[in-house]
């Protein structure tokens, strides 16, 4: 991986804090016809993970064409489904689909094969895996819109269209789940060796599994499925915390498989508590609202900036500092913003105070160089 150019890092810096402040224009501009969330889920996941995710698996210290054609037909696909129209992102979906396809049949093979085969590494599967759902996650979203604005064809009444549009999270998950992995130290232990073929096939399938769940109400199974993927994503944090190379990436990635630990067990209760009609009325809003947030701007957002700084770790910060920071922001503050006004406003400049300070530090060989 290339280091990313100054460039590249002030858009890929603004297109995040503009997303970031969608989240929050609900509370600026009340009865608005039209879903602000849905920009903010697109703008993040969508527009800067997706571009990053096809960025960072060509390898170039540019964004070629093709990557270019990405992150513009995506910023085009976020606005015409933000003001519902539906048939040209149906069609610019289905583009972007070929895109990526284009640039993961190039980087790995058209059938996933090394999923099958031991050899490969862990971190190449989740980053093969991270380009084949985001290729389907276009198209399935493609159809998700279709039938549900004009085909009508399956009636889908535990999900709308903005549990879709979230699904554009996985791919930034699995590969941030590829950079963690990639940064582990070899081993003979046959435990962890076991370990890392066995959580790629249990996340991938279990998040598949869970939606299948989701779509026909299975909810025994879906506690099931949910505890199974608490105690995958524990597995992974132990295999980390235990394999971890101890470089300054390690600091931030630990941060962030904590934060999805705790999106893990937010979604077991989140289920939970369905058994218990009353008290799942009372907080699933809040719930959910926690979830996608720590999911977001905890676990991916970490993924994200040790790929875009991947080659100029380590960098002139204190990274203790800037995880407790990241914490009580994500934690604390950004929650309450989504529900008034005063946190709203706070959050916004911290949040891109941290994002500067995370993109923009000086690598230290840089620093040494200079004298």
């Amino acid at each position: 991986m290339v280091m990313l150019n100054t460039k590249l890092k002030a858009m890929f810096l603004s297109t995040m804090t503009i997303a970031f402040i969608f989240g929050f224009l609900h509370l600026f501009f009340p009865g608005f016809k039209y879903d602000f969330r849905s920009l903010h889920i697109f703008l993040y996941n969508l527009v800067t993970g997706g571009t990053i995710l096809l960025y960072y698996t060509e390898k170039k210290d540019y964004m070629s064409k093709i990557v270019w054609s990405f992150f513009l037909l995506s910023l085009a696909y976020a606005v015409l489904l933000f003001f519902e129209k539906y048939w040209a992102g149906i069609f610019i979906g289905l583009v972007l689909a070929v895109i990526v396809e284009k640039v993961r049949i190039k980087a790995f093979q058209f059938f996933p094969w090394d999923f099958f085969y031991n050899k490969e590494s862990v971190a190449k599967k989740f980053h093969h895996a991270a380009l084949l759902c985001l290729s389907i996650g276009l198209v399935i979203a493609s159809f998700a819109i279709w039938n549900q604005q004009y085909g009508h064809v399956f009636v889908f009444e535990t999900l709308t269209l903005r549990s879709f549009y979230l699904g554009y999270s996985f791919p930034v998950s699995l590969i941030s789940f590829s950079v963690t992995f990639q940064t582990l130290k070899q081993t003979s232990n046959k435990f962890f060796q076991f370990l890392g073929p066995f959580t790629f096939w249990s996340i991938n399938l279990g998040v598949i599994v869970f939606f299948l769940f989701i779509i026909f109400e299975a909810l025994y199974w879906e506690l099931f499925i949910s505890t199974y993927l608490f105690v995958s994503v524990s597995l992974v944090l132990y295999m980390y915390i235990v394999l971890g190379e101890k470089k300054q990436q390690k600091a931030f990635i630990t941060s962030g498989l904590s934060f999805l630990l705790v999106v893990a067990i937010l979604g077991v209760t989140y289920i939970s508590l369905k058994f218990f009609p009353k008290s799942y009325d009372a907080v699933k809003d809040v719930l959910l609202h926690y979830h996608a947030l720590y999911a977001l701007y905890g676990w991916n957002l970490s993924g994200l900036a040790v790929i875009l700084r991947y080659e100029d770790f380590p960098i002139k910060l204190h990274e203790k500092k800037m995880i407790i920071f990241h914490w009580l922001l994500i934690g604390g503050i950004a929650p309450l913003g989504y529900y008034y006004v005063v946190p709203a406003l706070i959050s916004i400049p911290l949040y891109f105070i941290f994002l500067y300070v995370l993109f923009f530090s000086t690598p230290t060989h840089k620093i040494i160089a200079s004298k």
